[in-house]
């Protein structure tokens, strides 16, 4: 099934200028073209099609997987335990099984789909939490020192979205669809508000996190 998604801008990364009233054509799990609308819409008319408000991107990195999901427990809401991420003496009270570290790490890769997150950065050791990763199609990538403190599920707090881009929206033989959509007008806004402005995060065609 071919589906298109535009938006009002989108940034494809690696140097190449915003597209106004850019789309993506998403082609099964792989990334076919990147254009303007109109131009896609007349080439393919029976494509679906989805519209979002804002800036379409590349995925982002979070350069704080270790932090974030091995040592961090992310509350079941059901737990009375708060809605953030327990540490430090908090986390050490609560006796963490293997099968409770992948289930905080399922809940903590949920905030990071909805943070336009697609990959974390830093070695996982856990098999339980480095399930959870792979199982919705997050990669794991290599990082070299640590990042600067304190870890935090926005990937552009202390960063620009060059930076945080995994990877640019080129179409190639093989290369997946993933990107992500946030509700601002511009890159500058974006900077300013954060990755909590996201509305979508779609990895490899999938469509993984929809703010309602």
């Amino acid at each position: 099934m071919l589906t298109i998604h535009t938006a009002d801008l989108l940034i494809a990364g690696g140097g190449r200028s915003p597209l106004p009233g850019g789309a993506v054509l998403v082609e099964g799990r792989q990334l076919a073209a990147v254009e303007v609308y109109e131009e896609l819409a007349a080439a393919h008319p029976t494509a679906r099609v989805r519209r979002w408000p804002g800036v379409l991107t590349p995925g982002l990195v979070n350069p704080y997987g270790p932090e974030l999901l091995e040592q961090a427990y992310h509350p079941d809401p059901r737990e009375d335990l708060g809605s953030e991420p327990l540490t430090g003496e908090a986390l050490e009270s609560l006796g963490m099984t293997d099968a409770r570290w992948g289930a905080s790490a399922r809940r903590g890769v949920q905030r990071m789909l909805a943070h336009g997150t697609v990959a974390v950065a830093g070695a996982l050791g856990r098999p339980a939490v480095s399930d959870a990763v792979y199982r919705v199609g997050m990669t794991s990538e290599e990082r070299f020192g640590d990042p600067p403190g304190p870890s935090t599920l926005d990937p552009l707090i202390g960063r620009s979205l060059a930076e945080a881009i995994l990877m640019p929206l080129l179409p190639r033989m093989g290369m997946g669809a993933t990107f992500t959509v946030f509700d601002v007008p511009d890159e500058a806004a974006l900077t300013k508000e954060g990755a909590t402005t996201c509305v979508a995060t779609v990895i490899e065609g999938r469509l993984l996190h929809r703010r309602r």
